[in-house]
């Protein structure tokens, strides 16, 4: 469970009114899953160290007078003055005045809003306090695809140490060639006897020697990960390592999921999995990591996925991208999903007893997102799922077709090939997000 966001509420003045008192038990209520409301306290007061955020709870002729105050906190503030849970129509020229003043104040204007702030400032204190593990022995070095991955930001130890600096996670390696071995020494008994207590959907050419795998490399993760509660997230060298197990970690981390709640990285990319922990933590909708194949990429994206042709748009064909992972849309737990099937593998570079999984989101309004890697800011992508797309022998048996308003300015500015996706539009919370945890947003 994460903890929650611990808010004092100040006042002006030199004391509180009835009214005061009846807003604040009113934001108890409405916030009580999001946020813990400590006692209030004058402006004047020090703020208390356990507290993330100051809460303005009431809003008086006062705070044109209390700028000194206002200007000397540090932490966001955030105004939420009606019994709705939003700040209040009659204090727009307040806060019009404050932020003209330079101070940044925080004024939801939904109850969803300001349960989106304080699920923000949630995550931004656990990430501080929290770390990932990363399961890798010697990446770029005799793996199966050396010359691409050593190009990747998420192996660099200057990665890590942004991460560190900018939200205090910790990154911890521990080896992917152990965990395997493990996995691979687990009775076949104990696998048949897990799968006795889930209901999954497998396709009727998966080998019960691949299910079985798969489910024992499950078991080997859950025990090492159960050693601690401070990981929040995880991710194997699954690809370019894959010499070292039988399978792949597709169904572990759809099951670790479900089970504790627990986000994973695909490659074991750490960039994409912060921006998916962030995004899912603080929204609460899926997310899913996978790669995108701009319709302007032209015969470089056509041949990675080895199909003959993207297909055909008449209308604003290059502002269309192709999205596929591993085989398929990309990995995502059943209860993510509209569709969900646990397939044989597709890509050459893994085990012939490997797996994937074929899944499918929504059609119709999709947000991609991801961290720059300055870690300043979030790139948002606003686009439609347009429907799906098979390419049987290929590397894509099930892509997705995303239209996206502009696709120059994806191929221009966007940061990486692995994207972060969301079903529907999410801007305006995604903004609040941006706020809390001092990154910038840009809209491509």
């Amino acid at each position: 469970m994460m903890s929650k966001a611990k808010l004092v509420p100040i006042y002006f003045g030199m004391e509180i009114n009835d009214e005061y008192l009846t807003q604040l038990d009113n934001l108890r209520r409405l916030l009580y899953e999001e946020a813990d409301i400590l006692d209030p306290i004058s402006i004047s007061s020090k703020i208390p160290q356990e507290a993330d955020a100051v809460l303005i709870p009431q809003l008086t002729e006062q705070a044109y007078n209390s700028l000194h105050y206002l200007k000397r906190i540090q932490l966001p503030i955030v105004v939420i003055t009606s019994e709705f849970g939003t700040f209040s129509m009659w204090d727009w020229e307040i806060i019009s005045f404050l932020r003209g003043e330079g101070i940044e104040v925080l004024a939801p204007y939904s109850l969803d809003h300001s349960k989106v702030i304080c699920r923000a400032l949630a995550v931004k204190k656990r990430l501080s306090q929290s770390k990932f593990i990363s399961y890798q022995d010697k990446p770029g070095e005799g793996g199966k695809q050396d010359s691409i991955f050593r190009r990747f930001y998420w192996w660099q130890a200057k990665c890590l140490e942004a991460m560190k600096k900018k939200f205090g996670i910790t990154v911890e390696k521990r080896s992917y060639r152990e965990l395997a071995k493990k996995a691979m020494e687990i009775p076949d008994v104990e696998a048949v006897n897990f799968l006795r207590k889930v209901s999954l959907n497998i396709s009727s050419d998966l080998s019960e020697k691949a299910l079985l795998s798969a489910i024992k490399l499950y078991l080997a993760l859950k025990k090492d990960l159960e050693k601690e509660d401070s990981v929040i997230g995880a991710g194997i060298n699954c690809l370019n390592e894959s010499d070292y197990s039988d399978t792949t970690p597709c169904l572990a981390w759809c099951l670790l999921y479900e089970e504790k709640g627990l986000l994973w990285a695909c490659e074991a990319d750490i960039m994409s999995l912060l921006t998916g922990y962030i995004l899912h933590s603080t929204l609460k909708v899926p997310v899913m990591m996978s790669n995108i194949y701009p319709f302007l990429m032209g015969q470089a994206a056509i041949k990675h996925e080895r199909i003959p042709s993207f297909p055909e748009i008449v209308e604003e064909p290059e502002n269309h991208i192709l999205v596929a992972h591993c085989g398929y849309v990309g990995l995502m737990p059943q209860s993510f999903a509209t569709s969900w099937v646990i397939r044989p593998k597709v890509l050459a570079i893994v085990n012939d007893n490997a797996h994937a999984i074929d899944a499918r989101f929504p059609l119709g309004p999709i947000t991609m997102v991801k961290l720059d890697p300055t870690l300043s800011k979030l790139i948002v992508i606003e686009g439609l799922n347009k429907g799906y797309v098979q390419y049987p022998g290929s590397d894509c048996r099930n892509g997705m077709i995303i239209k996206v308003k502009n696709g120059h300015e994806v191929m221009r500015r966007v940061p990486s090939h692995h994207q972060i996706f969301l079903p529907g539009h999410h801007l305006p919370k995604i903004e609040l997000i941006g706020k809390v945890m001092n990154l910038g947003i840009e809209v491509l």
